[in-house]
């Protein structure tokens, strides 16, 4: 299941940075275009617009995969949740993925199959279509995330990066003090 997770991870990180490269290039010669030749382009300013939802949804398709959900650390510590508790919020998650990006983006993108982009004149549905996909690609990161959480594979420990990074760099003071000291 490693070896699936982390195929998924790789796939969703090149789109990712993929559609994020054809938007600084897309802006460039937007700019390029604009200024220099006096002569705007509509159709790239459309689609950046459409490459930067896809890269936020899949950014937070990536996020999931990750069980990098935005959390308040201080509740989670003071109520020391269980097993259950994580799953429960993956099902959450999973529930949310079926019914508002995989339906909801299913029945988005078929309404909009009849309309056309000014621009590109291509159908919006084409470029609603990136929410059913990313929903599907989180129900399965869910269903592997609560196999995870069950079978003990994924931590349930809530790492506080700060603490840490402090108590390092504390140790790092005192080993330097000691060294002069010494």
């Amino acid at each position: 299941m490693e070896k699936f997770r982390t195929a998924l991870n790789k796939a969703l990180e090149l789109l990712a940075g993929l559609s994020m490269a054809v938007m600084v290039i897309l802006t460039t010669y937007q700019v390029i275009a604009r200024y220099i030749f006096n002569s705007p382009s509509t159709w790239s300013e459309e689609l950046v617009g459409y490459l930067f939802g896809w890269s936020t949804l899949f950014g937070a398709t990536i996020v999931s995969g990750e069980r990098g959900h935005m959390n308040i650390p201080i509740l989670v510590d003071r109520m020391n949740p269980g097993m259950a508790f994580h799953i429960l919020w993956e099902v959450v998650a999973f529930l949310f993925s079926a019914t508002i990006l995989v339906f909801g983006g299913f029945q988005v993108s078929k309404l909009a199959m009849g309309q056309q982009t000014s621009s590109l004149g291509v159908a919006v549905g084409v470029f609603y279509w990136v929410m059913p996909i990313c929903g599907v690609v989180i129900l399965l990161y869910s269903i592997l995330n609560i196999i995870g959480i069950a079978n003990g594979t994924i931590s349930l420990e809530v790492a506080d990066e700060a603490s840490e990074a402090i108590a390092k760099v504390e140790a790092e003071k005192a080993a330097a003090n000691e060294k002069k000291e010494g």
